[in-house]
């Protein structure tokens, strides 16, 4: 036995130096470089692939099956001449005796100097789609006889026969690739994309261990011009059967910069745990960290339903920071604003979900400056850019985001201030100075207001709510707001608020499909206080009281100028318990009746306002202008009626009034205009005309109308001598047709 054992054992050294012999005499006497012809047809044959092979290839056979190939380039048959790979080195070997147990065990692969030059052409085809096909076989001819079932194995046979036993397990000490370049250019789109000096290496590889993976690379964009350096690194873990792929402790950084950050520079990162889930078709990201200059972040990100709709769940927070630097930081210009301190603040808290084309923002707690939010943010069509907003919050100071006054509206208010304060220093105080000329600079901007463009694209739905907002210096309270836009409509379904003990609804639409805007508004407002409406940090308003009004308004262009020069409708309005401030109408009726009675005033009023129980009317808007032709007070002892016109343009008035005495005929603090009966039921006369600003101060005793009032007056004393000498001794009918000529 022991002769036998040393028999055999020499047998297998001997059949050992055999094969070691056997593989010395293949790599040494056997040069693959005789049959680089063969393998290129093999290529062209299988792969519809050009190979070129132009330095040596190396090769080992045993204990490890090496292959070693330098200078290549790869082309697709369509156009040999245009090779969309070459490749400096690949190195690789594998080791034999594992191979017979289905196990690759490979030493470290290596690839230096690959680039990847792929082209797509102004007719869209590119210049590797024909790579990886077979090549069409040669046409059959009459004496070739055909293949039967029993000539060739079927693709089926041959899948089966594959699939039938085990994968092949791996195992592979790294792989490392240096110098790597891809380089796309799209000639149908003008796109051209670049990544280069790929470095990639990784740790050994072997399914169901970590293995390290890191990879960095320099991508680079023409439309938008664009550069950025990204670097990944993490522990790679894989399980084929399972078909689940985890990469842990991912960490992804780098800078980007180019034309959408202006010049600027953002530096990232993000860190977080990856997976991949084929049988159950799931990704996550959790632990998801990211940075970005100031901007941190945390969240979760699921995708299921990979290999039909994907649907996208998760959540996202993002702390405190100074959105307005942030934003300065990447090159992003916000618009102007009245209050630059604005943005200083944001936070965001949010549940996510969505699909390939939708993203909503739910569960969302959002802080910007002093104001805080809850609701829903949603872009339902990524490709229709379809926003649906629905917000709940406690206050908003509007006039902090809006835009300065522009240049155009400086100028025009400039001009047209000037002129008011010229008008209001010859008013004088006591009102004796001459009628004020009625004003001529237009009071409004020029300047387009609406953006046309992005509301003709506009896809909103708007539903939003707030305890307090501040608009144009008014704090509104418990205001809502309802709001759509498609297809370059936009409505106001129902806007609503509180301002004070008053109240207002509106309704409004704005249509930009025609060259030339059109906007129309239904307004109703409950007694609002009118005076924070008109009054100025330079000036006081000139009236006050509680409104009540009512209107329905058109107008068509894209500035406030155009808006009030085209504005046409109908309104009514009750001012209620009010003020002419600054205006002494009593003052006006006391000069007239002292000039009747030919005597001075020897003092000044004691008051400068007159006090007013109800101021009414409706106006009839045509271009601009408002007439309106039943203007009605009720101030006490007098009754005031009237008509005449608002011109909004340039907001001046002209009115007519008519003032009557009805009673309560108070001693006055002069005189010289002490009221009798003889001046009860006379309508005195008074004219107004100037800058709206300047209110009742543009008022005048009509002088023309009061020579009426006298020769009435008149009139009404010598009927009263006639009553008084003829008595009972002529008939009625004489007496009243001597009055009637006296009047006359």
């Amino acid at each position: 036995m022991k002769a036998l054992g040393k028999i055999l054992g020499l047998f297998f050294l001997g059949l050992l130096l055999i094969i070691v012999a056997l593989g010395f005499a293949l790599t040494h006497l056997f040069d693959p470089n005789d049959y680089k012809d063969e393998i290129r047809q093999l290529a062209r044959d299988k792969a519809s692939l050009e190979l070129t092979l132009k330095g040596d290839i190396g090769w080992s056979l045993f204990p490890w099956l090496g292959l070693e190939l330098t200078d290549a380039t790869l082309a697709s048959l369509s156009t040999p001449d245009k090779p969309f790979a070459d490749l400096r080195l690949l190195g690789l070997s594998v080791r034999v005796l594992p191979l017979l147990r289905k196990e690759v065990q490979m030493s470290d692969i290596r690839i230096d100097g690959l680039n990847l030059n792929l082209q797509r052409d102004e007719k869209g085809h590119s210049n590797w789609e024909d790579v990886g096909k077979p090549a069409k076989p040669a046409t059959t001819t009459a004496n070739t006889p055909p293949a039967t079932a029993d000539s060739a194995p079927t693709t089926s046979t041959t899948a089966e026969a594959k699939g039938s036993g085990q994968p092949l397990k791996l195992d592979i000490d790294s792989l490392i690739v240096n110098s790597a370049r891809i380089d796309y250019h799209d000639a149908q789109k003008g796109q051209q994309f670049s990544a280069e000096s790929i470095q990639l290496t990784t740790g050994a590889i072997r399914e169901g261990a970590g293995i390290p993976v890191k990879l960095s690379t320099f991508f680079g964009l023409n439309k938008p011009v664009l550069r950025a350096r990204s670097e990944l690194q993490g522990e790679l873990r894989f399980d084929r059967a399972l078909k689940r792929y985890q990469l842990e402790d991912a960490k992804l950084s780098g800078e980007v910069s180019g034309e959408p950050f202006d010049g600027q520079t953002l530096t990232y990162s993000a860190q977080g745990q990856l997976l991949v889930d084929m049988a159950a078709q799931v990704a996550e990201w959790n632990g998801l960290k990211f940075s970005g200059n100031q901007l941190r972040a945390l969240g979760e990100l699921k995708v299921r339903d990979l290999d039909k709709q994907p649907k996208l769940s998760g959540g996202l927070s993002i702390a405190p920071l100074n959105l307005r630097e942030f934003l300065a930081t990447i090159g992003q210009k916000l618009p102007p604003m009245t209050d630059e301190k604005t943005l200083s603040q944001f936070e965001l808290v949010t549940r996510l979900s969505g699909s390939d084309n939708s993203l909503t923002f739910e569960e969302l707690k959002l802080t910007l400056d002093d104001s805080h939010f809850s609701g829903q943010l949603a872009i339902a069509d990524f490709a229709k850019q379809a926003l649906r907003v629905q917000l709940k919050g406690d206050q908003l100071n509007l006039d902090r985001y809006l835009p300065a006054p522009s240049k155009d509206a400086k100028d025009a208010g400039a001009a047209r201030k000037a002129e008011v304060k010229a008008s209001v220093a010859s008013a004088g105080q006591s009102g004796s100075t001459p009628l004020p000329d009625a004003p001529t600079q237009h009071a409004w901007s020029s300047s387009e207001v609406l953006p046309i463009e992005t509301l003709r694209k506009l896809d909103m739905q708007l539903n939003l709510s707030l305890d307090q907002l501040t608009a144009q210096q008014q704090v509104i309270s418990n205001f809502s707001a309802k709001a759509q836009s498609k297809g370059g409509l936009l409505t106001l379904q129902d806007v609503r608020g509180n301002i004070g003990n008053g109240s207002f609804d509106a309704k409004a639409s704005i249509d930009v499909r025609p060259a030339i805007p059109l906007l129309s508004v239904q307004k109703n407002l409950s007694s609002i206080q009118i005076e924070p409406f008109l009054k100025k940090p330079d000036q006081p308003s000139p009236v006050k009281g509680l409104l009540d009004f009512k209107a329905n308004l058109t107008t068509s262009g894209n500035s406030q100028r155009a808006w009030v020069d085209g504005l046409t409708g109908d309104a009514s309005f009750l001012l209620n318990d009010g003020v002419l401030v600054d205006a002494n109408l009593e003052q006006q009726l006391c000069r007239g009746i002292a000039t009747l009675n030919r005597k001075s005033l020897s003092s000044d009023p004691r008051g400068k306002d007159t006090p007013f129980e109800t101021l009414q009317g409706r106006l009839i808007l045509r271009n601009g202008v408002a007439h309106n032709p039943d203007l009605k007070a009720v101030i006490p002892g007098l009754a005031v009626s009237g008509n005449g016109d608002l011109d909004l343009r340039i907001l001046g008035l002209d009115y007519r009034v008519g003032i009557t005495v009805i009673g309560d005929q108070r001693e006055m603090p002069d005189p010289a205009c002490q009221v009798n009966e003889r001046y009860v039921g006379i309508e005195w006369p008074v004219r107004c005309r100037g800058p709206l600003e300047m209110g009742g101060k543009a008022c005048r005793l009509d002088q023309d109308g009061l020579g009426k009032v006298a020769a009435k007056l008149a009139g009404n004393k010598l009927n009263e001598k006639i009553e008084e000498k003829l008595g009972d001794k002529v008939s009625p009918e004489l007496k009243d047709a001597l009055k009637g000529l006296f009047n006359r």
